[in-house]
């Protein structure tokens, strides 16, 4: 899916109404791909984001809190400096080109009145935005391209600005039946949506399959194979769709599967996929974009920004796993102990048959009641005495070597556990203070060095809140401490605590108030509980349960490891529509 031109005018059509005149308030730059121009007008504050990433390039006013990174970078402070307090004049379009041209009026250092321009250009991987001054010179871009990524096209500060050579492209706004079916015979061979998409401006692939669809009632066809009803058919949707544009009249809808995930967007109605796909509509192209990729920048802006963290935890993962592997190769070679310790009981016993310089002997065993002969190997070089102390020492070292490997394999599982554990949490980290809170939590426990310096304290983050349909509170930690946190001292012993059954996940608080919730409160519980751990993708997930009174935390544990007792296992199946029905007003 692409934000295709006719698209963008719509967003473009959108913003100037609302943002010609404003003044620049604010400007922040999240990621390294994206920047969030707030504005302020005389009735209410908008914010703009232009994302340049090849997979998300888009502009549209966003309505999303998005956290922003303590320092900010070269191209946010440059914009900061010319931009700050700047007049938007206009918000130009070059026909149906996927590229917007901001124009301010703003003051230099010096005090006197100049123009910028900001040019979004959303072009898949060669997305860019670049801020010009009046004499179309470029001031700096938040991608610089040099000669060695394009000799054809370099956008460097002081160079000239040039646009993109724009292709010879039908307009949808402005073509005739005639010229249509021209540019369509010249490739009636080919596949007809391909061919649209380099018949029209501005147009996406999901348009062009919805036009062949309409008319061919088939996935994919040719222009020589459609009759003349058909070719009619095709000329008549495109004028329809551009009349709609010009009333005002666009069907702006959003694709999803039945497994809720999101696919793509049009500005007219999909019918293309039938029952496969369902649609959901919006009368604001903004709104429409801002919910469309906000869940998928989310997640991308998150793993962007924990990059390191889940390099972290996987190597460390990694050498936990290698470690233990080693060590219960070792417990298993401790296994003869008892067998050297039966030797030298032996060569006790038969003390007075062995000589010095003896290499094997037939030995008795007196502790069965048949005395069978046992052949024994000695070291030559060793008297008798030596040779059973000798064994006696392989079987001390053998129990003192099985005793700390069985310790420290479990401490290796345990430690195992707890690295899952902030993996897991670090995957479900939805803002930079939770990332922040388990960045400092592996600091305390040695993981990561602690950063040189003053460090500005981590904003403590309130645990999730939801409510269930009896209006019991339930509250979900965000991280290991949390949960230590939210189970060991912030609730009541009367408060049920669920938990995954051996799947790493949050401790989650349901509050009685000293009542009994019904067994609905309690499946709800435990469907949050599953839905914030691990196994959230799983079909039957097991939850324990059971009085808060009943975990306990043994000495020097980890963060979030606790015990447990007198519980129930509930299983569940994770309902996120469910689950968000019951989050806290």
């Amino acid at each position: 899916m692409a934000l295709d031109g006719i698209f963008l005018g719509l967003v473009r059509q959108r913003l100037k109404t609302a943002l010609i005149d404003a003044r620049v308030d604010k400007i922040h730059q999240p990621s390294k791909d994206e920047i969030v121009i707030s504005f302020r007008t005389r009735t209410s504050p908008h914010r703009v984001l232009f994302n340049v990433n090849a997979s998300q390039a888009r502009v549209h006013e966003t309505f999303c809190e998005i956290d922003n990174p303590k320092t900010p970078p070269m191209f946010c402070m440059l914009l900061r400096k010319r931009l700050s307090s700047a007049r938007l004049n206009d918000i130009r379009q070059d026909g149906c080109e996927r590229i917007l041209y901001f124009d301010f009026d703003t003051v230099n250092e010096m005090g006197d009145a100049v123009k910028l321009t900001l040019i979004a250009e959303i072009m898949g991987r060669h997305s860019n935005l670049i801020l010009t001054d009046e004499s179309g010179k470029v001031i700096d871009s938040i991608k610089r391209v040099g000669q060695d990524m394009s000799s054809v096209r370099p956008v460097l500060p002081g160079m000239t600005y040039s646009a993109v050579a724009r292709e010879k492209r039908l307009s949808l706004f402005d073509f005739t039946k005639e010229e249509f079916f021209s540019h369509l015979e010249s490739n009636n061979q080919k596949d007809l949506s391909k061919v649209l998409l380099h018949t029209f401006e501005g147009i996406s692939a999901v348009m062009a399959r919805e036009a062949v669809f309409y008319c061919a009632k088939t996935d994919s066809a040719v222009f020589a194979q459609l009759n003349d009803n058909q070719k009619d058919k095709l000329c008549f949707f495109f004028q329809n769709a551009a009349d709609t544009v010009r009333e005002g009249k666009n069907k702006l809808v959003v694709l999803k599967n039945r497994e809720n995930q999101l696919k793509d967007f049009c500005f007219i109605d999909i019918l293309q996929y039938g029952s496969l796909m369902v649609r959901k509509e919006f009368d604001d192209a903004c709104e429409l974009l801002d919910y469309f990729y906000s869940e998928r920048d989310r997640l991308a802006r998150t793993r962007q920004r924990a990059d390191d963290l889940f390099r972290l935890l996987i190597r460390t993962s990694e050498r936990i796993n290698r470690r233990i592997s080693n060590q219960m190769t070792e417990l298993e070679g401790c296994g003869r102990q008892d067998e050297y310790k039966r030797i030298a009981d032996l060569i006790i016993s038969n003390i007075y048959m062995i000589n010095k310089g003896d290499g094997e002997v037939m030995l008795t065993d007196y502790t069965l009641e048949d005395m069978p002969k046992v052949k024994v190997k000695l070291d030559k070089r060793l008297t008798p005495q030596q040779n059973a102390q000798k064994y006696y020492s392989e079987y001390k070292k053998c129990d003192t070597a099985r005793k700390m490997l069985t310790r420290l394999i479990k401490e290796g599982k345990e430690e195992l556990l707890y690295i899952d554990s902030v993996f897991d949490a670090l995957t479900r980290a939805v803002s930079e203070s939770d990332i922040a809170a388990l960045r400092e939590e592996l600091c305390e426990q040695g993981y990561l060095r602690q950063p040189r310096g003053k460090t500005k304290p981590v904003k403590a983050l309130a645990p999730i809140r939801f409510s269930t349909s009896g209006g019991f509170d339930i509250l979900v930690g965000r991280n290991n401490r949390q949960n230590d946190k939210l189970t060991l001292k912030d609730s009541e012993k009367t408060d049920i605590w669920f938990h995954t059954k051996d799947i790493p996940g949050s401790h989650v608080i349901l509050k009685t108030g000293g009542k009994q919730p019904s067994d609905k409160d309690m499946f709800e519980a435990a469907c949050i509980a599953a839905f914030h751990s691990k196994a959230k993708g799983s079909s039957t997930v097991p939850v324990d349960c059971t009085e808060v009174k009943n975990v306990k935390k043994p000495g020097g544990a980890k963060p979030g490891m606790v015990i447990f007792a007198n519980n129930k296992t509930l299983y569940v199946t994770p309902d996120k529509e469910m689950i968000e029905r019951l989050v806290a007003k």
